[in-house]
């Protein structure tokens, strides 16, 4: 049995590029970052980015590009694949490794408000919370009573 399996937690470098394919479907491409810290022989602390290529098809890649922006934290699993094309300009064989996303789902928002707010997964249309109302669980009004509790 082979896998083939990419998760990546990071934050976008550039906002998402929509477009379509010949046959009409969408596609979204955008890089994600990523960092590592680690401390090297002599024991100073030491960080490293990497920087991934994502690419989005489908529902999904409307969503991505409709609510996600430079500097957005995004959850993606997919899988890695890598194309390669001959150079117009040089006649070079060239080659792009990229993780074709099977599941995008967003980070917490930044700017203020402690990130209580619902989240959007990019593989549905209903946000974490309850879509009514204030969101969140309806709690009883009454005090809860220990000894009521069957367990």
């Amino acid at each position: 049995m082979y896998l083939n399996k990419v998760m990546l937690y990071g934050n976008l470098t550039r906002d998402p590029e929509l477009r379509a394919l010949p046959s009409g479907m969408n596609v979204v491409n955008f890089t994600i970052a990523t960092n590592r810290t680690f401390k090297d022989r002599d024991g100073k602390k030491q960080e490293q980015a990497e920087f991934h290529n994502v690419v989005v098809f489908g529902r999904q890649a409307d969503t991505v590009a409709q609510y996600m922006k430079k500097g957005s934290a995004v959850y993606v699993e997919g899988r890695l694949q890598t194309r390669s094309w001959d150079d117009k300009t040089s006649g070079e064989k060239k080659y792009r490794t990229e993780v074709v996303a099977e599941r995008v789902q967003f980070g917490p928002r930044s700017g203020g408000g402690g990130g209580g707010g619902p989240r959007k997964s990019a593989d549905s249309d209903v946000s974490e919370e309850a879509s009514g109302g204030g969101g969140g669980i309806d709690y009883p009004k009454d005090d809860i009573n220990p000894e009521d509790i069957p367990f």
